[in-house]
């Protein structure tokens, strides 16, 4: 799992290799399993595919070369109808997207997690059809990787980042 968290990276750059439904639901299984508060699972999921919807979508983010790449994206939502505290049913939507992108990672897809297009919540609902109680969380573009993967991030020292043991 370590070398799982440690090797994966965010993936911009897709090949036009289709991603088999199977594997999709795999992902979106994985996502649903991530912890929640009172277990009440309050993500929901569209998966799009359609290159016209894909370009709509481009147009929503400064991203867009990414999103019309991505053999699929997952848009993310937050029932705020099963929600009973918004911090821990936000936390567990974060806890659901990352449980995604390891799965991702580990059938060697690559994927990227995007949050500017959160600008665009309101034009995502209505291009998906999304109920009134759904509120746009994340887009997960994703697909088989086109080169190699960018090298690891520097990460902060653990020293400035724990600022308190006892």
């Amino acid at each position: 799992m370590k070398d799982a968290i440690r090797s994966r990276r965010s993936i911009r750059k897709f090949s036009d290799q289709v991603v088999p439904d199977n594997l999709v639901d795999e992902i979106l299984d994985a996502g649903r399993w991530a912890p929640s508060g009172l277990n009440n699972q309050p993500w929901r999921f569209a998966v799009i595919r359609d290159a016209g919807l894909k370009g709509e979508i481009s147009g929503l983010t400064a991203y867009g070369s990414i999103v019309r790449s991505a053999n699929v994206i997952i848009a993310v939502f937050f029932d705020t109808s099963s929600g009973y505290d918004r911090t821990k049913d936000l936390q567990a939507i974060g806890a659901c997207i990352e449980n995604m992108l390891l799965c991702i990672h580990e059938q060697g897809l690559g994927g990227v997690w995007l949050g500017e297009i959160l600008k665009s919540g309101s034009e995502m609902k209505a291009l998906l059809g999304a109920p009134d109680t759904y509120e746009f969380m994340a887009a997960i573009a994703l697909g088989y990787s086109k080169g190699w993967p960018p090298r690891a991030p520097a990460r902060k020292p653990l020293s400035e980042l724990v600022f308190f043991r006892k």
